[in-house]
């Protein structure tokens, strides 16, 4: 019988600036190692192509549900308003 593994705790919807300066839009429940995915060629072919990848947005969701939800309407937002969304989060910080 295989362990139980523990519930995931939170999820985190996330944009990461790629070196040739686009934005990609992920969710992940280990934000630290999947940026360090990407940054090792080893998470997306898009970022493992047009890396390495700066975070420069984040949002914690307690479901992946709510997480991918909030993922898909970033993916439908336009370059402008993601960029705005990047540097709200980076001045409050």
């Amino acid at each position: 019988m295989k362990p139980k593994t523990p519930p995931v705790k939170s999820w985190s919807v996330y944009i990461a600036r790629c070196a040739n300066g686009a934005l990609y839009t992920g969710i992940t429940n280990r934000l630290k190692g999947r940026m360090a995915d990407h940054n090792s060629g080893k998470g997306a072919k898009y970022t493992a192509a047009f890396g390495p990848v700066e975070l420069v947005w984040h949002k914690k969701s307690k479901t992946r549900s709510t997480a991918s939800k909030l993922e898909a309407r970033i993916k439908r937002m336009s370059r402008l308003e993601k960029e705005e969304l990047a540097r709200i989060k980076l001045k409050n910080t």
